[in-house]
Order: C-alpha cells, then sequence, then structure tokens
C-alpha cells in the first residue's frame, strides 16, 4: 500500500472514525482489537485483530488496500497467507462490489474508510487516491515476495517461457505460409477485404514441396518486418501495406537500376501519403515528390490492387530492396548450414538489417518539413535486434524443419537462446526488476520471456499457472 500508509495505519489503531462503522447491507461493525501491526513479514498489514459483526466476533487478519481492485491486482485472492483476513479495507472503491474473496473462496466483506473518517482526514486521503491515480501502473502480484525463488528457478522457466514464445511465433508463420499457398491455388488476390475458409483449406495436407518457392518466404519475412517497424496501434496496417505492395508485384521491377526508388514510390502512392498539392516550400519536396509520381506513373499499369489502405508508412523500402536485390533469405540459409558463434552472428545478422539514413528522409520527418537533425539511421541497432529475434529466427526454423534440416534448425534455437540484445522495454524492466534478475534481459530469451511472463501470466491473474506464482502463493 502506498496512499499516507502511516495516516491509515494510525487511523485504524487508534479507531478515529467519524460515525459508527457498517457494512453496505447495513449490518454494525466494531473493532475490539485492531490486531498488531504486520511490520515484518508478507501477508495482511494487521495480525489478530478481533472483530465484532453484529452480535459475533471474529479473530483473524486485517487487510488495508489503497483500492478495492488491490486485492486482485497484488494477488491477494490466491495467496493463501491472506486466508485468515476478516476484514478488507480500502481507502477508495474502484468497484461497488462489497466484498472479496481469499484463496479458500470464502466471501470476506470489504470497507471503504473514505465514508467513515472525519472531513480534514477525509480530505488528505482524496488527494493522496488523485495523486496515486495519476501515477498508478499495474504491479505484478508477487512483487516483494519471491525473494525465497532461487535465481535459478527463475532462469529456468524465463528459458522455458522464451522457447515457447519462439515456438508459437514460427506456428504462426506456418499458418500464414500455408494460407498464401492456400490462396494462390484458389487464385485470390490479396489484400483480402473478407475472406471464409471453407473445409477444404482446414483438411488440406501439405507437403514441403509446397513451400519451396523463395517468393514465398520472401514474402513472408516482408510482412514480419513490415510488422515489427510498426507500433503496437498500426502493425496490422503495416502487414497490410506488405500484401497490398507484395513480392509478386515488386518482381516485375527486380533488377531495375532504380528498384529502390521503385518500392518507395510504391509504398507511398498506395498508402495515399503522397500530398496532393502543387506548391510545396522546398524545392528538394517537388523534387523528390515528382520522382515518385513519375516513377509510380511508370509501373501503376501492373498493381492491381483491392484497396488502398492508408497508413503512417515508416522506413521499410530500403531493407526490402536490399533484400530482395541481394537475396539476403538464401544467403540466410547458406549461413546457417554450418555451425556459428554468437559473437560472430551478432555481427552478421545486424549488419543484414541495419539501414543507414540517406536520400529525401535523411533531413525530413514529414513532406515538405525538415527534420531538426539529421536522421543517422532508418533502422538502428535495436530495432535490428527484434527483427533478429522475432523475424529471422523463427522463419529460418520454421524453414529447416520443414525441409527436415534438424541440424541447422537446431543452430538458429541454440542461437536465439545465446543472443545478446539491446533496446529496453518497460514491462521488461518491471518483470527484471521484480524477479531481481538485473542484466537477465540482455540475453533474448529472457527478454522475450519477460514479456510473455507479464502479458500472458501476471495481467491475466494466472499466477497458480506460473511456476514462480505456485512457489510464492501455494
Amino acid at each position: 500500500m502506498s496512499i499516507n500508509e502511516k495516516l491509515v495505519y494510525e487511523i485504524w489503531k487508534d479507531g478515529k472514525f467519524e460515525k459508527e462503522l457498517k457494512l453496505d447491507n447495513s449490518e454494525k461493525i466494531e473493532i475490539v482489537d485492531p490486531g498488531t501491526h504486520n511490520k515484518d513479514s508478507a501477508g495482511p498489514d494487521f495480525l489478530n485483530a478481533r472483530i465484532k459483526f453484529g452480535n459475533i466476533t471474529y479473530l483473524g487478519d486485517i487487510e488495508i488496500d489503497s483500492w478495492h481492485s488491490d486485492w486482485k491486482t497484488h494477488g491477494h485472492f490466491f495467496d493463501k497467507k491472506y486466508n485468515k483476513v476478516i476484514l478488507h479495507l480500502v481507502i477508495s472503491k474502484d468497484r461497488h462490489q462489497p466484498f472479496v474473496y481469499s484463496k479458500d473462496g470464502r466471501k470476506i466483506n470489504s470497507l471503504c474508510l473514505l465514508d467513515f473518517v472525519e472531513s480534514n482526514i477525509h480530505k488528505l486521503l482524496i488527494d493522496a487516491v488523485k495523486s496515486e491515480k495519476e501515477n498508478r501502473k499495474f504491479r505484478m502480484p508477487c512483487y516483494g515476495r519471491n525473494d525465497t525463488i532461487h535465481k535459478k528457478d527463475k532462469l529456468e522457466f524465463l528459458l522455458e517461457l522464451g522457447i515457447e514464445r519462439f515456438n508459437r511465433k514460427s506456428r504462426r508463420f506456418l499458418d500464414r505460409l500455408k494460407e498464401m499457398v492456400y490462396l494462390k491455388e484458389m487464385n485470390i488476390r490479396e489484400p483480402i477485404l473478407k475472406y471464409d475458409f471453407g473445409e477444404d483449406y482446414f483438411n488440406k495436407k501439405y507437403a514441403a514441396t509446397d513451400f519451396s518457392d523463395i517468393h514465398l518466404w520472401e514474402q513472408l519475412i516482408y510482412e514480419m518486418i513490415f510488422e515489427a517497424l510498426g507500433y503496437s496501434s498500426n502493425k496490422e496496417i503495416m502487414i497490410r501495406m506488405a500484401k497490398a505492395v507484395n513480392i509478386n508485384f515488386l518482381n516485375n521491377f527486380r533488377g531495375n537500376e532504380n528498384f529502390n526508388t521503385v518500392i518507395e514510390s510504391s509504398l507511398f502512392n498506395v498508402s495515399g501519403m503522397i500530398p496532393q498539392k502543387v506548391n510545396f516550400k522546398e524545392e528538394a519536396t517537388a523534387e523528390y515528390i515528382r520522382t515518385l509520381v513519375e516513377v509510380w506513373n511508370s509501373v501503376r499499369e501492373k498493381y492491381d490492387p483491392q484497396n488502398f489502405p492508408t497508413i503512417r508508412l515508416c522506413g521499410g523500402g530500403l531493407l526490402l530492396s536490399h533484400f530482395l536485390e541481394n537475396g539476403v533469405f538464401k544467403s540466410l540459409i547458406n549461413y546457417f548450414n554450418e555451425y556459428r558463434n554468437v559473437k560472430e552472428a551478432n555481427v552478421i545478422l545486424r549488419n543484414y538489417l541495419i539501414t543507414d539514413a540517406n536520400g529525401y528522409w535523411m533531413t525530413h520527418f514529414n513532406f515538405d518539413k525538415l527534420s531538426k537533425e539529421k536522421l543517422n539511421y532508418f533502422i538502428g541497432v535495436s530495432r535490428a535486434d527484434e527483427m533478429i529475434i522475432n523475424v529471422l529466427f523463427p522463419v529460418l526454423n520454421l524453414y529447416f524443419e520443414i525441409f527436415e534440416n534438424k541440424d541447422s534448425a537446431l543452430r538458429v534455437k541454440d542461437l536465439y537462446i545465446q543472443y545478446t540484445q539491446y533496446g529496453s522495454n518497460m514491462v521488461v524492466d518491471q518483470v527484471e526488476s521484480t524477479l531481481g534478475l538485473e542484466k537477465a534481459s540482455r540475453r533474448s530469451v529472457n527478454y522475450q520471456a519477460m514479456i510473455e511472463l507479464f502479458r500472458n501470466y501476471c495481467v491475466k491473474e494466472r499466477c497458480l499457472e506460473c511456476k514462480i506464482g505456485k512457489k510464492i502463493f501455494n
């Protein structure tokens, strides 16, 4: 609890209430003994209290939370240490439910302190509640409680989660490959506005030869790289963009001297981002847009889209051009046919993805708008690492598994486990801090595992399915 703890504890211990305590059902409450303040161990705030509910006196513990929802947020509902709680005190109601449940399923009455304190104290608590609400963020239920779990056990569980997350990505990519093969067989063009796959799709059996077309794999990497370039709010739009300006269309121009400009022009025109006005403040802007329009007019007859998604397009055309012109996917396949150590791989793989800024967008952040500083990279080390971990490794693993190259698949997974990455993430930072695993997130498998743990266990209140949570709360 964080809101004026000393004040709230004093109110409870001294019984500083302005009026008689009553539950929502009007049943009277009398504090016979407020209990002993629990200063040393995890568990309820006051131990061995005696509270009279109506005509019956109960012996048990008292838990004080800032909010009613903290009972769940802090994991009290599945923590056996709170099985003896007889009253749940809250400072502010954020739910109307007048009770909570213990781990053993017993109903515990909740009481809001604000309804019973003096007006001056009421104002102090209200101000504190408002202040905390502004700075409030989700806290993992095992916060401050997992010190007894050995570091080795935590890391073993993270390794398990990291591999689970990796395998799920590979399965997702396989589903997309199957979808592309099926659509090609049915002669259905993408992007699809709406299409319901029939039983023939779900019952179809696939052989490795169905996935032998290298363009399928290039399209998959293209889509996943564009997804990685997006933010959480527009990842799906980025994928739709890659489906709209797809590999089949771009293959018409592969080998052209201005291939990168063809890609750039196609992406900006199809996304609807090319400004319609004629006069620009900068000649550089006018010249750049003229080039994009001219190139687009020369290639658009080969483009037959079903829709024109409008998005804020991040960089990516230059990387795509590099991948297609230099056959990067084939190079990656060959690279993993031999054992590679992690230091060498860190350098080689990043070099495939790190993209220097150049041309118009080195000095502009929007059409006809200069940047304050010159941009050095379209894709830097941190973003490159994200793509290596979330795109290249799962795709390559899938490729080698489909074509039964077990040794190379094992090399990819082994490198994923050993790979070190740059960058930080608020979720990862919180998990790393809560679990007391300083710098563990530098290893990509742990970084991914921490995201997996937080999103699929912590916030979903699956603590009793978590190998760390089981040891704490059982």
